[in-house]
C-alpha cells in the first residue's frame, strides 16, 4: 500500500479551530456496513447504541506539556509525549540540531531540564526535581500541546486548559487528547447509560507521535511511537461479560484494546507499551464499532478506520463529509462506524 492510497482533498476551512458548543451538538455522520450514510448529531449517538453493549473510554488526562525555555541565549521549544521514567521524559524539540548531552534548558528560575540523549529531533530531558517538581512545573509554565493545524495563538487559549479534555479524564499522562470523546457531556453519558449500554474506562495516555506525519512511500514501513496503555481486571471482565457490541470511544481505545486482546477477542488484565500499527489488512479481534472523529489525508489515523470499514468505504464517507462541510479534526466533528460482518 502507498502513502497516496490514503490521500484525499480538504479544504482548509473545514479544520476546526473551536469546540462545539455544546460539546454534543457536534455533527454525526453515521456509516453502515452497506447502504447510505446518515448525517445525525451527536446527541443522537444513544440511538446507534445497543442494550448490551460496551463502550470503552480511554480515562487518561491531557498534560501542559508544551515549554518554551532557553540553552543559554538560545529559545527551545520542547514537547514532551512520553515519560520513560522517575523525572525523565522523551519529547519533540525545536531546534534540535544543536542540542547536546549535558546541556541545561531552563524554563524558567524555577524550572529546568537537562539534555540526557538526542536522536533526530527527538530528545531525552532528565529534569531537575522529582515527579512533583515536574507536574508543578507543568502546570505553572506548560501550554496545553494543540495540534498544529489548529492556527491560533496557544498562549492567550486558557480555555484550552478545560475544553481539550474530556469528560472521562483521570489519570495524568496524554500529551494529545482522546478526541472522540470531546463530545461528551454529562447528559449525553447519562442517556448512554439509560440505554442499557456499560461505559468502561481503559488508560492509553496518548503521544504527540500521533500528530507525525508518514513520510515514507511504502507505508508499511512507518514506524509508530511507543504509548503506555492500561486494562485493568475489572474493565477486561466486564468487557468479557458483555452481551452486545464492543464499541469504541476513538481510534485510541481501540488501539489498546486491540493490543490487549487475545486472538478470540477476550482480553485479560494488561499493562505495557503499544506501537500497533493498523493498515487494511488487520483482523479485528474485539472492536465492532467506533466513534471517532475526521481524520488528517495520509494519516495513520485514516488508514485505521480505512482499516475498519474499508479504504473505498471511507473515501466515500470522507468525500461525503466534505461535501456536506463536516468540521474536520480534534476540534471537529465526529463518525460512528459500524465494521462489515465477515
Amino acid at each position: 500500500m502507498k502513502l497516496s492510497d490514503f490521500d484525499f482533498d480538504l479544504p482548509e476551512h473545514l479544520i476546526a479551530q473551536h469546540p462545539a458548543d455544546p460539546r454534543d451538538s457536534a455533527r454525526l455522520l453515521h456509516v453502515p456496513p452497506v447502504g447510505a450514510f446518515s448525517d445525525l448529531s451527536v446527541q443522537d449517538l444513544p440511538s446507534l447504541l445497543q442494550p448490551g453493549d460496551v463502550l470503552v473510554v480511554n480515562d487518561t488526562r491531557v498534560i501542559p506539556a508544551r515549554l518554551t525555555g532557553r540553552r543559554g541565549e538560545a529559545k527551545v521549544e520542547v514537547t514532551l509525549h512520553k515519560q520513560l521514567g522517575p523525572s525523565r521524559w522523551a519529547a519533540f524539540a525545536k531546534p534540535a540540531r544543536r542540542l547536546r548531552p549535558g546541556d541545561a534548558i531552563r524554563f524558567a528560575d524555577d524550572f529546568a531540564a537537562t539534555v540526557d540523549s538526542r536522536e533526530g529531533g527527538e530528545v531525552a530531558l532528565w529534569f531537575d526535581g522529582d515527579d512533583v517538581y515536574v507536574a508543578a512545573g507543568l502546570a505553572k509554565y506548560g501550554v496545553m500541546p494543540l495540534p498544529p493545524y489548529i492556527k491560533r495563538p496557544q498562549e492567550g487559549e486558557s480555555a484550552d486548559r478545560e475544553d481539550y479534555q474530556t469528560v472521562f479524564a483521570a489519570r495524568d499522562g496524554a500529551v494529545a487528547a482522546p478526541t472522540a470523546s470531546l463530545h461528551f457531556t454529562p447528559a449525553l453519558v447519562d442517556a448512554i447509560k439509560h440505554r442499557g449500554v456499560d461505559i468502561v474506562a481503559v488508560t492509553l495516555h496518548v503521544g504527540a507521535g500521533t500528530f507525525l506525519p508518514v513520510t515514507v512511500e511504502d507505508v508499511s514501513k512507518h514506524h509508530m511511537h511507543a504509548e503506555w496503555g492500561q486494562v485493568t481486571a475489572n474493565a477486561a471482565d466486564r468487557i468479557n461479560d458483555r452481551k452486545g457490541r464492543l464499541v469504541a470511544a476513538g481510534t485510541t481505545a481501540l488501539r489498546l484494546v486491540e493490543s490487549a486482546a487475545a486472538e478470540d477477542g477476550t482480553l485479560s488484565e494488561w499493562a505495557g507499551d503499544t506501537d500497533l500499527f493498523i493498515l487494511p489488512g488487520y483482523r479485528f479481534k474485539a472492536v465492532e464499532a467506533l466513534l471517532t472523529n475526521f481524520h488528517l489525508p495520509r494519516s495513520t489515523l485514516f488508514m485505521l478506520v480505512s482499516a475498519f470499514c474499508g479504504r473505498e468505504r471511507m473515501q466515500a464517507a470522507y468525500a461525503h463529509a466534505v461535501a456536506q462541510e463536516y468540521r474536520f479534526f480534534s476540534y471537529g466533528d465526529a463518525s460512528f462506524l459500524e465494521a462489515p460482518s465477515d
